[in-house]
């Protein structure tokens, strides 16, 4: 098992000399400006401009964004349609928007010093200023939805926030029983992380008029596309460094959570049962977990999930007309696997 996690995935990267980036960049290069646009041209607030502005100054992956527009050529090419709707790449921008904006709701809560290398939204201003510039970008996406006029695609985005707010009282409040405990992440993990990038790509394959089957295999890929890209953030908490997250590692044992590494790592050692119960809370525990996390197998079980989902995604998205798109989409699995941020 462990020497199959080291292979590539079928179709990676090194195969198909595919770079989505690359292949949209004309559809991604004034992405985070139209987002600005919008948020300054709605408020005359200036103060609110440049607080809602903050993170989208050019610099983040703009993952989410891609994968949509991404999905929404391949089904286009699919469907022996050409070029990218106005609506499907409306649905890229909110996306991020709604990404960032719990990304600022995050940061109120969890009070990081950092983010992205640069202080922390948090830092620079008060968390009342904060949370209201977080609300704010909700209701410009919300805004921006209303204007697709398209009621299942309404639905299909209004679930995201909806899950985004269950998955972050989940993650307030996780002291379940054992057994229970993993099922909890996951289900956390998916309302939190992985609903926004399934539901953006079940909207613009709907806005593509495709049919159920099309919308759920689009939607199948992206939610196991974001599974998988959070179980490698959790891995990254463990393995990585100030300079190349942008934020400090083992983050998430000092904000008491028990992501799936240490949920591994369970099986070998089952006193951080006890650390996880009263979420790291003692001197020294998170020190100690962080070193048992390093001699179980919890990180080595956390990539293979983690590849396990990235090559169910790569096999839904065979199933499309071949495209460099779809190749695309393939690619997509080996750059949520091998990413070093």
């Amino acid at each position: 098992m462990m020497s199959s996690m080291q292979t590539q995935l079928p179709g990676s990267l090194h195969d198909y000399q595919i770079d989505p980036y690359r292949l949209l960049d004309d559809d991604l290069k004034d992405v985070y400006e139209d987002i600005r646009e919008v948020l300054v041209r709605n408020t005359t607030q200036k103060e609110l401009q440049t607080i809602a502005t903050y993170y989208f100054d050019g610099k983040g992956k703009a993952l989410r964004p891609m994968v949509a527009i991404l999905m929404a050529r391949a089904i286009n090419y699919h469907k022996e349609r050409n070029g990218l709707l106005a609506s499907q790449r409306q649905v890229a921008m909110i996306s991020e928007m709604i990404h960032n904006a719990s990304l600022i709701h995050d940061d109120v809560i969890d009070q990081p010093d950092f983010r992205r290398g640069k202080p922390s939204i948090n830092v620079v201003w008060s968390q009342k200023k904060v949370t209201m510039a977080g609300d704010y970008i909700l209701a410009v996406a919300s805004i921006m939805i209303a204007q697709l006029r398209n009621d299942n695609v309404t639905l299909t985005l209004s679930q995201v926030v909806t899950d985004l707010v269950q998955g972050e009282f989940m993650q307030l409040g996780s002291k379940e029983t054992e057994n229970e405990r993993f099922a909890h992440y996951l289900t956390k993990t998916y309302r939190k992380t992985a609903s926004l990038v399934a539901n953006s790509l079940k909207a613009v394959t709907m806005l593509a008029d495709a049919d159920e089957q099309l919308a759920e295999l689009a939607f199948q890929y992206g939610r196991n596309i974001g599974l998988a890209f959070q179980l490698v953030d959790d891995l990254l908490d463990f393995v990585s460094t100030l300079s190349t997250m942008g934020k400090p590692t083992a983050a998430d044992l000092k904000l008491g959570l028990a992501t799936a590494p240490v949920l591994f790592a369970c099986e070998r050692y089952p006193e951080l049962n006890a650390m996880i119960m009263r979420r790291f809370q003692e001197p020294g525990d998170v020190e100690k977990a962080f070193e048992l996390v390093h001699k179980s197998q919890g990180l080595d079980q956390t990539k293979f999930l983690a590849r396990k989902h990235c090559i169910e995604a790569m096999k839904l998205a065979q199933s499309l007309a071949e495209s460099p798109y779809q190749k695309g989409l393939q690619v997509v699995c080996d750059l949520v696997l091998n990413r070093m941020k």
